[in-house]
């Protein structure tokens, strides 16, 4: 009975117009149905392999997957029909052939994404959200000196634990959720700029971190190559301007909002006849804004700039300097006659600087050159009409002159028309490295120099307050250049009362940056631990750090093991 079942299932096999197959314990094939009758020309107790070009079992022969001549199938084992015979159901399918391409396409894909990524100059450095490091290139080898394989499944923090980082930039890409920018020194001292950004998933969350790695010192060496030989130089300044948003107006150079905002005044108010009274500290550039006021105004086309600081002539002869006298007007007078400072900037601007220290008597006088628009010569009979604009200046608050009597209070008004304020360096930091870089320049220019000034010599010049302003910080550029032997300018060239451990912190006009308080106390704990330990390594176990780290570290701050301990 049960021969007769099974030869009735086999005929039922025959009559089926889509794949399937009969196969026996030995996985022989023992019959097929109609589908394959046009495609064999030979019966039964053929063997998988002469019937299909690849045959393979899957899922512990649950499933096979086959392939004749151009087409694939899928067969699914559907009925045991006795202890030697398993019938297979099949599908044609082009799923398998897509798949494999997709699956070609895939590995050709990732294999080109390796190639780029290990081959970029720059290293790759990628962590989860977590910090874990999931893969980096060999270019962080040439810049940290550390193998690749090292960083593998490490956090970011246990290699700032151990001195490998500064920082992580990865923390701060997941906090803020956007590209992070800093520059650090890595590891083995190079100037590095490390670039971290977040790869999000479909539900906006960030799952990886991809940070960029870009050695510096190559760049550095590479523009001062090419500075050397005086090629693209205009070209590497137009775009580190770009870069850091410089705005340069006749050749003054600032970056802060607030100077922006001044100089838009002073485009505006540059053919305006009104009197400008520009207020700030010593050497913030009062003289370089009344000129730029100038520079621009239709005056500059018809009379000249003549500037007097009424601060460094002696009162008896400031008058004289401002509004001339005529010949044998007094003892030593040229017969002939002088002309002033009012008569010289006809049709131009008169700049009084430090109008401030005019003695009262003047202020009378000039009130009235002001207001009747004439002067008069000492020892002349006859008014002399004057078209001339009035800019002046001081570091003095006349407000509180006016008050105690020192500055006429009509005289205040008449020049306080246009007031401007200019704000000093430590109330615009964002302008002191594009001063720094513009003043660099011009001293590697005029003392035939092509000398450069390193990251951290940058950072002190950021953080310092420059209580003499805009001249101080010429100055120290300039003195830097001049007496320095060394072609990278650091802090270590800084003049005795620059140096920031002999700085009175108390002449700041803000408390120590977080850097500075770290580096301070940093530098405290490790100088007791020269003096203490005998060894790098036994200070290294004692603060729970690596060697190299102290190492590098006693380097930084200079300092060495005592002798003594030995």
């Amino acid at each position: 009975m049960n021969q007769v079942k099974q030869d009735s299932q086999i005929n039922l096999l025959k009559g089926m117009t889509f794949p399937a197959l009969v196969l026996d314990s030995q996985d022989r094939i023992k019959d097929w149905g109609r589908y394959f009758h046009p495609l064999v020309n030979h019966n039964g107790n053929t063997t998988l392999t002469e019937l299909f070009d690849e045959w393979q079992f899957l899922d512990n022969k649950r499933l096979a997957a086959a392939r004749m001549r151009d087409k694939r199938y899928l067969f699914l084992l559907m009925k045991q029909i006795d202890n030697d015979n398993i019938l297979y159901i099949g599908s044609e399918t082009q799923f398998l052939d897509d798949l494999l391409s997709d699956a070609h396409k895939s590995e050709k894909l990732n294999r080109a994404l390796d190639a780029i990524i290990e081959n970029s100059y720059d290293g790759i450095y990628i962590t989860d959200q977590q910090g874990i490091t999931l893969y980096t290139n060999s270019a962080i080898e040439r810049i940290t000196g550390i193998p690749k394989e090292y960083y593998i499944g490490k956090s970011v923090d246990q290699l700032i634990k151990r001195g490998i980082l500064n920082a992580s930039v990865t923390h701060k890409v997941v906090k803020l959720r956007r590209t992070v920018s800093v520059v650090q020194d890595n590891y083995a001292g190079k100037e590095t700029l490390i670039t971290g950004s977040p790869v999000f998933n479909e539900n906006g969350e960030i799952e990886q971190v991809v940070t960029n790695i870009r050695d510096l010192s190559d760049l550095n060496e590479l523009m001062h190559e090419l500075t050397k030989v005086n090629e693209l130089n205009n070209q590497y300044k137009q775009e580190i301007e770009k870069l850091r948003k410089i705005t340069s107006k006749d050749g003054v150079v600032f970056v802060s909002d607030k100077m922006k905002s001044i100089y838009e005044i002073a485009e505006r108010i540059s053919d305006i006849d009104a009197t400008v009274l520009i207020l700030g500290e010593t050497g913030v550039g009062k003289d370089v804004l009344a000129r730029n006021i100038y520079n621009r105004s239709i005056r500059s086309k018809k009379g000249d700039f003549i500037k007097i600081n009424c601060g460094a002539i002696p009162a008896d002869l400031l008058e004289s300097e401002l509004f001339g006298y005529e010949g044998g007007a007094f003892t030593g007078a040229n017969q002939k006659g002088k002309p002033g400072m009012f008569e010289l900037a006809e049709s131009g601007i008169l700049f009084l600087d430090e109008v401030g220290e005019l003695p009262l008597q003047l202020q009378v006088k000039l009130l009235r050159a002001l207001q009747e628009r004439e002067i008069q010569r000492i020892g002349g009979t006859k008014p002399k009409k004057i078209d001339v604009r009035i800019i002046a200046a001081t570091n003095r608050n006349l407000s509180e002159m006016v008050k105690s009597g020192d500055f006429r209070e009509d005289l205040f008004y008449r020049l306080n028309v246009i007031p401007i304020t200019i704000p000093p360096l430590r109330e615009r930091r964002e302008d002191i490295l594009a001063l720094t870089d513009l003043f660099l320049t011009k001293a590697n220019e005029q003392y035939k120099f092509s000398k450069e000034i390193d990251s951290r010599l940058k950072e002190y010049f950021f953080q310092h307050d420059w209580p003499g302003n805009v001249r101080e910080l010429i100055n120290i550029v300039e003195r830097l250049v001049v007496l320095t032997d060394n072609q990278l300018l650091s802090i270590n060239d800084l003049p005795e009362e620059y140096r920031p451990d002999k700085l009175d912190q108390s002449n700041y006009h803000s408390p120590l940056t977080l850097k500075e308080a770290v580096e301070k106390a940093e530098k405290e704990i490790l100088t007791k631990a020269a003096e203490t330990y005998q060894t790098t390594y036994e200070i290294a176990e004692a603060l729970d750090s690596s060697q190299a780290t102290i190492v590098r570290k006693l380097k930084k701050y200079r300092l060495k093991v005592s002798e003594k301990n030995r």
